[in-house]
């Protein structure tokens, strides 16, 4: 817990560091998320913490269409200005980091809730959640769309954006992922470096395991960097440096069926 809330909070500061230097030609410039301006993914970002106050979370937990749901929420704020939006990222955030805490002093960070159609989870596992999500949207969406330098994620914050990837991995990817029939292992190096092998379970659900704890019939290699990339589909695994070793086609169905929201 206290890794993912660090982890948070650091992205947090980043994220208003660099929202507060835009100009208003580049809050009103189109990010990499499709249809959305920059200013729409960072509306997106504050109402998921000022949602975590409200009926809205209620309706996450019930939706069966989250990108959707998403839209709708950037939509609401179409209207609103750059500094209303960073001012409700600001307060709200801040509110949300005192959450966490309490939710581990009455056993709550255990509970497990829906994430629309993404799966259960535990509240505690939340934090990493944003954390990927802000990862993402900082650096790939759109720092790279308006060309603006923006630090890297650190070793810490990678992991724990890992840690909600991996997670999720099985239930996001629960249909896809019902031709894998033997055990794959997936190596990432990089920031945050892992391992960790996806095995054919009783149910209908891959099992994750450490990395070499299983043998494995395909072996898949790649960046940490990277694989937040292609693992969400923002681009092709096949035009970043991923390389399979054993069973070709096996490896190849898994990187086929994967993909994270």
């Amino acid at each position: 817990m206290n890794n993912r809330l660090e982890a948070l909070r650091v992205e947090r500061v980043a994220v208003l560091e660099f929202f507060r230097d835009l100009t208003p030609g580049e809050w009103d410039a189109p990010s990499r998320c499709a249809g959305w301006s920059v200013k729409g993914v960072l509306s997106h970002m504050s109402a998921i913490f000022h949602g975590c106050f409200t009926p809205w979370f209620i309706n996450l937990v019930r939706t069966r269409e989250v990108e959707q749901a998403n839209d709708r929420d950037v939509e609401r704020r179409i209207s609103w200005t750059p500094e209303q939006v960073l001012r409700e990222y600001e307060v709200w955030s801040a509110r949300y980091l005192r959450l966490p805490p309490v939710l581990a002093a009455t056993g709550l960070e255990r509970l497990k809730v829906p994430v629309g159609e993404l799966g259960r989870y535990p509240l505690g596992l939340i934090p990493a959640a944003l954390t990927f999500d802000h990862h993402l949207h900082l650096r790939h969406d759109v720092a790279t769309a308006l060309g603006r330098p923006v630090a890297p994620i650190d070793d810490k914050g990678m992991a724990v954006a890992l840690e909600w990837m991996i997670a999720g991995l099985p239930q996001m990817c629960r249909e896809s992922m019902t031709a894998i029939d033997r055990p794959v292992e997936l190596n990432l190096s990089g920031p945050g470096a892992d391992s960790w092998v996806l095995v054919p379970g009783k149910g209908e659900l891959l099992e994750v395991r450490p990395g070499g704890s299983v043998p494995a019939a395909a072996a898949i290699s790649g960046n940490t960097e990277e694989f937040a990339l292609w693992a969400t589909h923002r681009t092709p695994w096949r035009e970043n440096d991923v390389k399979i070793d054993g069973d070709t086609d096996l490896g190849t169905r898994f990187l086929d069926a994967l993909k994270i929201v």
